[in-house]
């Protein structure tokens, strides 16, 4: 009998401040409410903050894990993992942005294929660069999350990326727009006019986001905070969750 494997889910962007680990870590406590085992991967190398803004103290991190079995061989994931709740662990991006460059790519693909064993689903927030670790990082995805705003020059970086997929006739992805950090006045009619393809999801600008700022110094996750869980950008965000999961 083959061993069930986790869902792999990749929130990334086709430019910076869309808002992609805010819903990384949304998608997270939602999984959490479902006690559904969730690690989040924090291959945003170069400034990932998941740890940061979960507030936790990781001993160890990616760039230890890959260098360590570069060097002796795996011998215990647990070691490497953070642990935020009963239901989600983290393996946090590397704390010194200069050991980047010595991340071999080949390890990331194993360490995500043995990740998949170990838990029900893998969150992994990257960046919006295109390079090999994020090409690995998308081949191991089973759906990857676009996060945009209506600001012009994302509108065209997603433009660009719908090409590059229909060009490899790939569909496994959802667009996300977020309005809550849209300034453009761009309606959605437009949106979806220039980009020749309708978003999926929009998760509406609603005052609870005046309180993310509290949220994220306490180390919170909103979604696991009950006084905002009948809120529409949360439960677009579970909808979307319940499609990609199904």
């Amino acid at each position: 009998m083959a061993l069930k494997q986790a869902k792999v889910i990749t929130i990334t962007s086709v430019k910076g401040g869309t808002g992609k680990t805010t819903t990384a870590l949304a998608l997270a406590g939602i999984l959490s409410n479902k006690k559904t085992k969730t690690i989040i991967v924090d291959m945003d190398l170069h400034s990932g903050v998941v740890a940061a803004s979960l507030n936790l103290k990781a001993k160890k991190d990616i760039y230890t894990l890959v260098n360590d079995y570069m060097n002796h061989g795996l011998k215990d994931l647990d070691e490497y993992i953070t642990k935020y709740n009963d239901y989600i662990d983290v393996l946090p991006a590397p704390k010194d942005p200069r050991s980047v460059g010595k991340i071999n790519s080949h390890y990331i693909d194993v360490i995500l294929k043995k990740l998949k064993y170990r838990y029900d689903v893998i969150l992994i927030d990257t960046n919006h660069i295109i390079d090999d670790i994020n090409l690995i990082t998308f081949d191991n995805s089973d759906s990857i999350i676009y996060v945009i705003t209506n600001d012009l020059m994302n509108l065209k970086n997603m433009k660009t990326m719908l090409a590059i997929y229909k060009d490899m006739n790939l569909n496994n992805f959802y667009l996300v727009l977020n309005e809550a950090l849209s300034k453009d006045k761009v309606d959605l009619y437009t949106i979806n006019s220039f980009l020749e393809k309708n978003i999926d999801y929009v998760v509406p600008s609603n005052a609870f986001i005046k309180n993310m700022r509290k949220i994220l110094m306490d180390g919170k996750i909103i979604t696991l905070e009950k006084a905002y869980q009948k809120e529409k950008p949360i439960l677009v965000l579970s909808e979307m969750l319940d499609k990609i999961l199904k």
